[in-house]
């Protein structure tokens, strides 16, 4: 097992225990949790390769990317029943994870294609984000990626630190390791001191109705 496919894997548990808790905190039975969980955990993998043309999609090339999923899905269910509720900051911080691992991979994959720096930033924008957005709308939330704290900025940075270091003579390994650390680094200073962008107000007396 490479250390890229171990990162994958280790993304695919990661989002599926977010999606679980998410299922958990909706009170959703065991089938309505494995969908959510898979959903979060695949979606992103999958709609990048889709856009890429890279088939099959993983999950279909490799099924231990779905075995992965619904044993994190059924941990997170045995652990909150009879252990304690994981409380909303841990859902935040795992998502956390999940995203700097999914965010570095997409842009590596989408490099291997040789695709542009722009496209290569939206494809890790869109494995780190895709599958958290389809797990909030089928859950009825508002997706993170909307929310005043940083969060897309983060998967943005991240992708260009990877595309910067891949470029110098780094090590093998460092270039993903920085990356990854800088979204999640971000994205956890973002959750701690509530940083977010400027925001965009529209006063009544600019509305021209």
């Amino acid at each position: 097992m490479t250390w890229f496919y171990a990162f994958d894997l280790f993304g695919v548990a990661v989002f599926a225990i977010t999606g679980a808790l998410m299922a958990g905190r909706k009170s959703m039975d065991l089938f309505g949790v494995l969908v959510i969980a898979l959903v979060t955990a695949l979606g992103g993998g999958t709609l990048r390769d889709a856009i890429l043309d890279n088939h099959p999609v993983s999950w279909i090339r490799n099924e231990w990317y779905i075995v992965v999923a619904v044993l994190a899905a059924l941990g997170t269910i045995a652990w909150v029943r009879f252990t304690r509720p994981i409380p909303e900051l841990g859902l935040l911080v795992a998502d956390a994870f999940g995203l700097a691992v999914f965010t570095v991979i997409g842009t590596q994959v989408a490099m291997q294609q040789d695709v542009p720096v722009s496209a290569a930033v939206i494809m890790g924008l869109m494995t780190g984000v895709a599958g958290g957005v389809m797990r909030d709308i089928i859950c009825n939330e508002i997706p993170l990626i909307f929310h005043k704290e940083i969060y897309a900025t983060a998967c943005i940075a991240g992708s260009l630190v990877y595309i910067v270091l891949h470029a110098l003579p780094t090590p093998p390994g460092v270039d993903v390791t920085i990356s990854m650390l800088a979204v999640l680094g971000i994205r956890l200073a973002a959750i701690r001191w509530h940083l977010q962008l400027p925001r965009f107000h529209l006063l009544d007396r600019d509305r021209h109705d």
